[in-house]
């Protein structure tokens, strides 16, 4: 029978910030000692990422900013880190209303799921949002970026998501894998299915 994998120690090679760089020895299922290179969220390790949709018109809410690491403008949801002290609940709240200005009317899911969990530690909450466009809070959203953001605010049909994704690829714009993975699913359904 074989044993379960398991990592056995860890070496810190550097650490900034948000984010430590490790290796991790680790045994796998055959008894082999091995090294792992890893990437680990430095905190409580947790984000939360936000699927807006607006009600009555149906749109999704998306991002486009800057990344740093993508060198470019990337297609997003909004996103960001659980602070200290705050849910995951409250940090998709806050992140919404930080980088779009809109304020929630329900917030339904919450699971967490591994992004990248072949490189790193980290893991998102993943929250699916109903904005009020009728609200008045909702009529003229104000923004409160960190300073070193500016993020444009995106509306798109989920229908037309797909062919969005396509176009932004087209003119240079780099797509979060998540937006990507939310499209395909959608491209995917059969017709009828309900969506969010």
């Amino acid at each position: 029978m074989k044993d379960a994998p398991r990592v056995n120690a860890e070496l810190a090679m550097a650490e900034g910030r948000f984010v430590a760089y490790k290796f991790l020895k680790w045994t796998d299922a055959h008894g082999v000692e091995r090294v792992w290179e890893a990437a680990e969220r430095l905190g409580y390790g947790a984000a939360v990422l936000v699927i807006p949709r607006l009600v009555p018109s149906g749109r999704l809410l998306l991002i486009r900013q800057f990344r740093p690491p993508a060198r470019g403008q990337v297609i997003e949801f909004p996103a960001g880190i659980v602070d200290g002290g705050e849910t995951p609940e409250d940090a998709a709240r806050r992140e919404l209303a930080e980088e779009t200005g809109y304020v929630v009317r329900s917030l339904s899911g919450g699971l967490p799921g591994f992004t990248t969990p072949g490189l790193s530690n980290e893991f998102v909450h993943f929250f699916h949002a109903e904005i009020d466009e009728n609200d008045p809070r909702n009529k003229t959203p104000e923004t409160r970026f960190d300073p070193s953001e500016e993020i444009e605010t995106l509306f798109v049909r989920p229908e037309d998501l797909m062919d969005f994704c396509r176009q932004q690829h087209g003119i240079g714009v780099h797509l979060d894998a998540k937006v990507l993975a939310y499209a395909s699913a959608i491209a995917l359904a059969p017709p009828g299915a309900a969506s969010f």
